[in-house]
């Protein structure tokens, strides 16, 4: 069965009261932005081309009080407070703080980069007057997993501090924004999927995304109308995208778009020769080809209604990023496998690889055989043992009314 997950409201009223406990003072609110699933496209993002998640039923949570200069010393006018109810073993909270006038790129490690990384975007790539704040966060989302824990972190600050400070910001610059945070402050080269999905996501539906333009469309995802599920099979292989795997991958990419006189990869039409370039550079660049074109496959499929029809598009994506991309890994593959010899329709590996999650499409009555079939073959395996849940398409990032008061 799924892990239970407390309702949003349930968990926004507890974060608000565990704020004013930490904090001496209530929030100025509670703000939720999703995780997501890519359901196909990976590793097109940075390339400029198609993708195709949506946001899930799992999302970050951050309650943030801004500093009033009235009633505060001047001296932390400009000091950012943090602390997060996900805490090290014996420890109720993990804490952070930073000075924004003192903030650098790598000059804060852990969780507290993101939400520091997106004020430094803020301040600089925005022009924005942030002043010093209070923040609680509490998440759902799985950290590792490929899911997208870390954007759905900063899109929840970056649609707070939006609100508080009246900056006026549509969803595409927010999604900029927190790609700039990830690019330049916290040093990961992630692209605009992750964010744009938690942003722009709607319930029932996959977000198509142009990752050249930023237009967007919602195409309908009626799993449930259909019998199906997407279960998220995750390895328990931690993954993190600041590593070298993932930045070697994105200068291959570049390197095959440049030998092929493209700025892009996104430029190169299907069916070019690639005869020209390296082994390995053209197994990548084959890869992110291969992969638009079955995004735009599956987005056909979906407009005619077609859900159960994707799933061999799904499991050729992974066949092409376990051989040509290579960022699949054994307890990925082992889990895609299993999951297709138990009957499932399709099944990938999803985010950025080297770990994390995979998905099945699923038929609601063979869940629990694929579930059983999976957990049985990492046993037989040595792995740990997998974290297996299903997700929904879910709204993207906004306000959670809270009505709780401290008076009360």
């Amino acid at each position: 069965m799924n892990a239970p997950v407390p309702p949003v409201q349930t968990r926004a009223e507890n974060l608000s009261r565990r704020f004013a406990e930490v904090y001496g003072a209530e929030p100025d609110g509670v703000w939720r932005a999703p995780g997501r699933v890519n359901l196909i496209g990976e590793h097109t993002d940075y390339n400029n081309g198609f993708v195709l998640p949506f946001a899930i039923d799992r999302s970050a949570l951050v309650a943030v009080r801004l500093r009033r200069p009235d009633s505060e010393p001047e001296a932390e006018a400009d000091v950012v407070r943090l602390a997060s109810t996900y805490a090290p073993d014996g420890e109720a909270l993990s804490r952070a703080l930073f000075s924004i006038g003192g903030l650098e790129p790598g000059g804060v490690g852990g969780w507290a980069a993101y939400p520091a990384g997106v004020v430094y975007a803020l301040v600089h790539s925005a022009g924005a007057a942030v002043p010093g704040f209070d923040l609680l966060l509490d998440s759902t989302v799985p950290v590792g997993a490929g899911l997208s824990s870390s954007h759905a972190v900063e899109v929840a600050v970056t649609v707070a501090l939006n609100e508080l400070l009246e900056l006026g910001l549509d969803r595409p610059r927010m999604a900029r924004l927190t790609q700039y945070a990830e690019n330049e402050f916290v040093g990961a080269p992630t692209g605009i999927m992750d964010q744009s999905a938690s942003l722009m996501g709607q319930a029932g539906s996959a977000l198509f995304l142009d990752c050249r333009s930023l237009d967007s469309e919602t195409v309908p995802l009626p799993l449930a109308r259909h019998g199906l599920e997407v279960l998220v099979i995750d390895t328990r292989v931690v993954h993190s995208h600041a590593d070298g795997g993932y930045s070697a991958r994105r200068s291959s990419c570049e390197r095959g778009a440049a030998a092929l006189g493209a700025a892009s990869l996104r430029e190169v039409p299907a069916g070019t020769s690639l005869d020209g370039l390296d082994a390995e550079t053209r197994r990548r660049v084959r890869h992110v080809l291969g992969e638009n074109e079955r995004v735009l496959q599956v987005v056909r499929q979906l407009r005619a209604d077609d859900v159960g029809g994707i799933g061999t598009l799904l499991t050729a994506s992974h066949a092409s990023l376990r051989d040509d991309f290579e960022v699949s890994c054994p307890e990925l593959d082992l889990a895609v496998d299993t999951a297709l010899a138990a009957g499932a329709l399709g099944a990938r590996m999803t985010g950025g690889g080297f770990g994390g999650s995979a998905i099945a499409l699923v038929r609601q009555e063979e869940e629990e055989r694929v579930r059983a079939a999976v957990l049985a073959a990492f046993a037989e395996r040595g792995f740990p043992e997998p974290a297996l849940f299903t997700v929904l398409p879910a709204d993207g990032a906004g306000r959670v009314r809270v009505t709780w008061s401290r008076g009360e």
